[in-house]
């Protein structure tokens, strides 16, 4: 899939927003997952994706099945009340240069199509919506966003947590497969938010 990085036109969506390529936007999505990842990450986002800007208009590159361009508007609706929150490097008018756009739109084609990882493990054969926003940044523009983690320093102690890893891993949960999480890149300290609704 093509991934194209337009200039910035000044457009808005999602009742005020202006998006901008390389905002990241977070919501509580609806998916079966999400209140596992919630409680075991003590954080109501569960799921993220890099705003990009074509032809004028928004759409956000995510991991869901499998990776893709998804309209924002559309994306905005799946999550839980429409409710999302976007933001943006403190220095993304320094760092996020046109040349450093280009190279993470290089990298993010890399894993467009595809499959999203159920299993969340640090590998390129997979990827899941945390780990592809952090390694976009990263392989492209040389910017870790968020502490890279292990399952281990998640709260698995919830009911809920633990039945979703039975139904993943049975007996053999990864303890110390390297993730990173939603709520470590919105917790980041290089990012300012820039629109909440």
């Amino acid at each position: 899939m093509a991934i194209v990085l337009a200039v910035f036109l000044g457009c808005s969506a999602g009742g005020g927003y202006e998006p901008r390529n390389g905002d990241i936007v977070f919501q509580t999505s609806r998916s079966s997952q999400s209140l596992a990842i919630q409680l075991a990450t003590k954080s109501p986002y569960s799921h993220m994706g890099i705003v990009y800007v074509r032809d004028g208009q928004p759409f956000v590159f995510e991991a869901v099945q499998p990776v893709k361009l998804t309209p924002l508007d559309e994306w905005i609706g799946r999550g839980e009340r429409g409710h999302f929150v976007a933001k943006r490097l403190r220095d993304a008018d320094a760092r996020l240069t046109p040349q450093a756009l280009q190279a993470m739109r290089a990298v993010g084609e890399r894993f467009a199509g595809k499959d999203y990882d159920l299993y969340f493990e640090w590998s390129d054969d997979r990827i899941c919506c945390s780990e592809l926003v952090w390694k976009v940044f990263d392989e492209g523009a040389g910017i870790e966003i968020g502490e890279r983690q292990t399952i281990a320093d998640f709260d698995l102690t919830h009911p809920a947590v633990k039945a979703k890893l039975a139904e993943r891993f049975g007996d053999r949960i990864p303890r110390d497969e390297v993730v990173v999480s939603p709520v470590a890149m919105f917790d980041a300290p290089q990012l300012r938010t820039v629109y909440e609704n």
